[in-house]
């Protein structure tokens, strides 16, 4: 007679008891689950705190489109600052030659005529004089020879202002008395190289040409301690070229130290000019070389170059 397997009791409720099997199947579902809530729980965290960086992203990226728009006003503004002070700058430039010009033709016209007048009447008294007494002759010799100076001195002062070289003869012959007087006046020996078609430039061109020589050569008594300089103006096909070269000490080209600051006027005047009629300006220098300036001027009427932002 065959046995049969016990079972288990029923349970109370009259439902069988589940297995051993079962239970440890349920175990893990309920860890599966538990295991589940917490990593929802950590996901939501994680997405709670993305959010909250993505926020604050945007916030930043706000605060930067704002910060960019800023500063390309204030960039906008300084631009606009920089053509002003252009504009002004060359418009005092122009001023200036004219004011230059007038004061020049005063001091030829009228005060040096007048000085003249002077002198030609002591020479009439001096003659006079010749009958009277020795002193009276003397006071009178020592006064034109104070008189005669000081014609000499106001020639010397109209010819700075404006040469009428320049205006009359042209920008060639200007710059052999400009430099002959230079070479006189400093021991600094001068050579001038220049194409006859230079003379063709209008005045303005002229004018500006003659002015950056000028302060040129006035830059190099003043600092450059040079023996020698040459001038050399070349006709190109659609320009024409000067540069100024010494045998001086160099400098830093982008110094601006205060020791440096007549200097710097000086050649930010010279490169003002330049630009004025629509050409350009280059420094060079370097020790046991000198100095080299050169300007570039367009050829036909004068055009002011477009202004550009000054690199920082």
């Amino acid at each position: 007679m065959k046995t049969r397997p016990a079972q288990s009791p029923p349970s109370p409720d009259g439902l069988p008891r589940p297995s051993p099997h079962a239970k440890e199947t349920t175990a893990q579902l309920k860890r599966l689950i538990a295991s589940l809530r917490h990593s929802t729980v950590e996901l939501a965290a994680s997405n709670l705190e993305l959010s909250r960086e993505i926020t604050q992203r945007k916030k930043a990226e706000k605060a930067l489109k704002r910060s960019e728009l800023h500063y390309a006003q204030l960039l906008a503004q300084s631009d606009l600052q920089q053509q002003k002070l252009r504009h002004l700058s060359r418009q005092i430039l122009s001023a200036q030659e004219e004011e230059r010009k007038k004061i020049s033709r005063e001091l030829h016209d009228v005060i040096a005529q007048t000085l003249a007048g002077i002198t030609i009447r002591l020479a009439a008294l001096k003659k006079e004089a010749k009958l009277k007494t020795r002193s009276l002759d003397l006071n009178i010799a020592r006064t034109q020879r104070l008189v005669e100076k000081s014609v000499n001195l106001v020639q010397q002062f109209a010819r700075e202002l404006r040469p009428a070289v320049l205006d009359d003869l042209g920008l060639i012959p200007a710059l052999h008395s400009f430099m002959k007087a230079f070479t006189a006046r400093t021991g600094v020996h001068t050579r001038l190289t220049a194409s006859a078609g230079i003379e063709r430039l209008d005045t303005t061109r002229r004018t500006a040409l003659f002015r950056i020589a000028q302060e040129a050569l006035t830059n190099v008594a003043r600092h450059a301690r040079a023996s020698r300089v040459e001038i050399t103006l070349r006709e190109l096909p659609n320009s024409v070229s000067m540069t100024v070269q010494d045998d001086g000490i160099s400098f830093q080209t982008k110094e601006t130290g205060p020791s440096r600051g007549r200097k710097r006027l000086g050649l930010l005047g010279m490169r003002e000019r330049v630009e004025m009629v629509g050409g350009s300006f280059d420094v060079e220098s370097s020790p046991g070389k000198g100095t080299t300036l050169t300007a570039h001027i367009p050829l036909g009427k004068a055009k002011p170059a477009k202004s550009t932002p000054a690199a920082p």
